[in-house]
């Protein structure tokens, strides 16, 4: 195989070996999350974690994947096998008489949400470990308020099934999508070290194509593809290839890839490796973020927009760029 790949050659290869029938296989999958608490307050989740689907009906699979528990003390009754997560919902002091040895049984990650609109906002860094409790102090049960980490660690107790936790419950997708988006990237990233071979920077097959080796090329653009697949299924669009390409020019144009690619290219002076990372990486996150903001929005991105990623994705690169530089010194 050559070591440069026309474009049309390139989407070929890569379509080849797209596999719909696996993310269709993904948006099925079962999943549960028990709610438990306040019941006022566990409505209100219910109502804000189910609200966005299209046609504004709630799906019977999306209202079955959120199951409320009682929390007094007793054996659970519920199968513990697709559940995920247990969400305790109260107020200033109800999470200190709450009974939580039972739910740890199930040995999955417990949230206790306390709403106190007059509290600062606090909650841990990552996700509780598996029969472990964290609280999540929160002003409100509003969309904004829990966007940060409350809805970021939800998905990140899901692993496996992120996608249909974006199908079923709407208020998530940003968050799955961010997810998607950071897997995929740190695939391409192992993709592009692991190919330490080639001594020029591979580019990232759909948005610049140009002078990588075709081996690189086809990995990582499949898994660009992939993710542009994933990120529609977990917005409830039936995964379609052709529908992706409408989304390959929010992909290619307004980001500046090919300015941030020749910046990225002379930065690093040392090992061609990083720098390749470096955009594998970046163009990966540009990919999915750039596929988000259209789906979330309906519009293509602002230049403003598309600015605001251009500069974090690069300073995110180079941050990359220079840490990997430094121990590949140290070595």
């Amino acid at each position: 195989m050559s070591s440069a790949i026309g474009a049309r050659d390139l989407f070929r290869l890569v379509r080849s070996g797209i596999d719909v029938n696996a993310v269709q296989a993904h948006v099925r999958k079962p999943f549960r999350y028990l709610l438990c608490g306040d019941p006022a307050l566990i409505a209100e989740f219910r109502t804000l974690l189910l609200s966005g689907h299209d046609d504004g009906s709630i799906p019977l699979d999306a209202a079955a994947c959120l199951e409320t528990i009682r929390n007094n003390g007793e054996p659970l009754i519920t199968e513990p096998r697709e559940v995920r997560l247990v969400v305790f919902l109260g107020r200033r002091g109800d999470l200190a008489g709450a009974q939580l040895e039972p739910l740890k049984a199930l040995r999955v990650p417990l949230m206790a949400l306390t709403v106190d609109a007059a509290a600062q906002p606090s909650g841990p860094a990552a996700v509780p470990a598996a029969g472990t409790f964290a609280e999540y102090v929160v002003p409100s049960l509003a969309r904004e308020a829990l966007r940060g980490r409350v809805f970021a660690h939800m998905v990140d107790a899901s692993k496996g099934v992120e996608i249909a936790v974006g199908r079923r419950l709407p208020a998530l997708r940003e968050s799955v999508a961010a997810k998607l988006t950071r897997d995929a990237a740190n695939n391409a990233l192992k993709v592009a070290l692991a190919s330490a071979v080639v001594d020029h920077i591979p580019v990232v097959g759909i948005v610049l194509g140009a002078f990588a080796s075709a081996g690189d090329m086809v990995a990582i653009t499949g898994l660009q593809m992939m993710l542009l697949l994933h990120i529609q299924a977990a917005y409830g669009k039936d995964p379609d290839v052709q529908r992706m390409w409408q989304l390959l020019p929010v992909i290619g144009g307004g980001f500046g890839w090919r300015t941030l690619a020749r910046e990225l290219v002379g930065f690093v002076p040392v090992a061609g490796i990083a720098i390749k990372g470096a955009i594998a990486y970046a163009g990966t996150i540009v990919v999915g973020e750039g596929a988000t903001f259209f789906l979330e929005h309906g519009r293509h991105m602002s230049k403003t927009d598309a600015k605001t990623i251009y500069d974090r994705t690069k300073a995110d690169a180079m941050r990359f760029g220079r840490e990997f530089t430094q121990r590949f010194k140290k070595s």
